[in-house]
């Protein structure tokens, strides 16, 4: 059953869709539960990357995972790419739409970068309205990840998790939870993860990520490069305790390993799953860690 108040479903076990990997899917039709798109590869593009889309989308449920919504933004909202974005969901059969809580560049200029938003009531009430205006033209609700930050605004007067609960509730859109970033954040900031994943309205997470990342020693940047490291897969075991089943996705962008080898790091999501279903049926039971294979 969808814990969530629009009614969508748990898919299971998900990774991104990648161009490394098109032949071997469209070939093998391997075992797993759904897709990510990345929804601006596919926008403005024909040929093959679309046509590969298509067959995947015809096979296997997908979800639209945007990085250029700007939601946070002063500029005015393009709806140029809410076009674009509309008839593409249309095209994949999208089960949903996400992006970032973010913003991504000023006067018309994209920086193709997450930028951080300033945690303050003004800028709440301003999100509000734009998440309003691009779910009105959508005909759809969105959900808006919380990304990783790399510094923090000194006039916010919010915590993060507080703000993005605040704006799901008054603008009615989804969160899509990275269970990584926010280690990510805490790490770089200092906050506690665990009260992060407390302050999240159950009902409002319609997806989770997980990922790996690179620790700089002083900070950590948030590069999808690699395996997940144990201390967000505890994370992820919390978050499954607090919040219930919730569609994973697992992300891995750079340094991309062969398809077997991410399909199988998102697996073990579905292990820690397991065994914590296990552990409830039976509590005498000693926990295990499903790091390894």
């Amino acid at each position: 059953m969808a814990n969530n108040r629009w009614g969508y479903p748990d898919l299971g076990f998900g990774i991104g869709l990648r161009t490394v990997h098109f032949e071997h899917i469209l070939q093998n039709n391997p075992k797993i539960d759904w897709f990510e798109v990345l929804s601006e590869n596919y926008m403005d593009t024909g040929g093959k990357p679309l046509y590969v889309a298509e067959q995947v989308a015809e096979r296997y449920p997908v979800v639209a995972h945007g990085v250029s919504l700007s939601v946070g933004s002063k500029d005015p909202i393009n709806f140029d790419y809410l076009r674009k974005l509309k008839d593409l969901c249309k095209r994949l059969n999208a089960r949903w739409v996400s992006d970032h809580l973010c913003w991504c560049g000023v006067t018309g200029m994209n920086t193709h970068d997450l930028l951080p938003m300033p945690y303050t009531t003004e800028a709440l009430k301003h999100t509000i309205e734009r998440v309003r205006a691009i779910q009105d033209f959508l005909e759809r609700p969105i959900a808006l990840e919380n990304a990783s930050t790399y510094l923090e605004f000194s006039v916010s007067t919010w915590p993060e998790s507080e703000f993005i609960a605040a704006l799901a509730e008054e603008a009615n859109c989804g969160i899509l939870l990275d269970v990584n970033n926010v280690y990510v954040s805490s790490y770089n900031h200092g906050f506690d993860p665990k009260q992060y994943i407390d302050r999240i309205p159950k009902d409002r997470v319609v997806q989770m990520h997980l990922a790996g990342h690179t620790n700089k020693g002083t900070h950590i940047l948030d590069t999808h490069s690699d395996y997940v490291i144990d201390a967000v897969w505890d994370l992820y075991r919390y978050t499954y305790q607090r919040l219930g089943g919730v569609s994973t996705l697992l992300e891995w962008d750079a340094n991309i390993p062969t398809f077997d080898v991410v399909h199988g790091e998102a697996l073990k999501a579905r292990r820690f799953r397991e065994q914590e279903d296990a552990r409830k049926e039976a509590p005498e039971l000693e926990e295990v860690p499903a790091y390894g294979d």
